[in-house]
C-alpha cells in the first residue's frame, strides 16, 4: 500500500485515490508530492431533468467517489467533477469540433462560471468532504477565425467548455475570478489540501 505523512509524522496505510483519467487532474495532484494511484470511475454523467449545474457537478464528483470505494475500501479517494453555467445553461465537455465551435460562439463576450466540485471520500468510515469552488471567467468578444486557429491548435474537446486555459485558452479571456486558480483547471488544490489535513494529511 501507499504511505502517506500525517499530523503525529507516522505513515498511515490509506493509500490515495484519485478517481479520475484526466492528465489534467493527475497533473495538479502530483504538485502535492503524494504518491497516489489513478484510476478512471465508471458513471453516467448525465445531468438529471431539472438539476441546477452547481448540483450536476457535486452529485457527479460524490458519485465518482463512491462507486470506487468497494474496489478500494481503505483508500482515500478523490474524485472531481467540472460544468459551466452559461446564462442558466450547463456546458460539459464538448467531444468534438463541432460543439466546441458551438460552445466559443455562445460564450464570446459572456460571463461563465465555471463549478468544479471536489469530494473526498474515506472509504473504510463512509466520512465524505464535498464542496464546488466556483470560477468566474469572462469570455473576449473572439471572431470564428479565432475560434477555429485556437480549435485546431489546442484541440481542447476533453475540457469543459472547450476551455483549456492552461494553454491557449487563456487568449480567450479577459477576466477570470476565483479562490483558487487551480479549480478551473479540474482539481482545487487548495480545497483539497484542506480536506485533506482534516483526514490527519499532511502535504507539507
Amino acid at each position: 500500500m501507499l504511505s502517506l505523512k500525517t499530523d503525529s509524522q507516522h505513515l498511515s496505510e490509506r493509500p490515495l485515490i484519485l478517481g479520475s483519467s484526466s492528465i489534467y487532474r493527475r497533473d495538479l495532484l502530483q504538485r502535492l508530492g503524494l504518491p497516489f494511484t489513478s484510476v478512471s470511475p465508471d458513471i453516467d454523467e448525465t445531468p438529471l431533468d431539472g438539476e441546477a449545474t452547481i448540483a450536476t457537478a457535486l452529485r457527479l464528483a460524490a458519485a465518482k467517489a463512491r462507486t470506487l470505494a468497494s474496489q478500494y475500501p481503505h483508500a482515500l479517494i478523490i474524485a472531481s467533477d467540472q460544468v459551466a453555467d452559461l446564462d442558466g445553461a450547463l456546458l460539459g465537455k464538448p467531444g468534438n469540433h463541432d460543439n466546441a465551435v458551438r460552445q466559443l460562439q455562445a460564450m464570446r463576450g459572456k460571463r461563465v462560471v465555471f463549478h468544479t466540485a471536489l469530494c473526498l471520500l474515506d472509504a473504510a468510515s463512509g466520512r465524505q468532504q464535498l464542496e464546488s469552488v466556483p470560477t468566474t471567467v469572462y469570455f473576449r468578444e473572439i471572431t470564428d477565425a479565432e475560434i477555429e486557429h485556437y480549435l485546431r491548435q489546442e484541440q481542447p474537446y476533453d475540457c469543459t467548455g472547450s476551455a483549456k486555459i492552461e494553454s491557449l485558452g487563456v487568449a480567450l479571456v479577459r477576466k477570470i475570478e476565483s479562490d483558487d486558480p487551480t479549480a478551473l483547471i479540474g482539481l482545487p488544490l487548495i480545497a483539497l489540501v484542506s480536506m485533506l489535513r482534516r483526514e490527519h494529511v499532511n502535504v507539507i
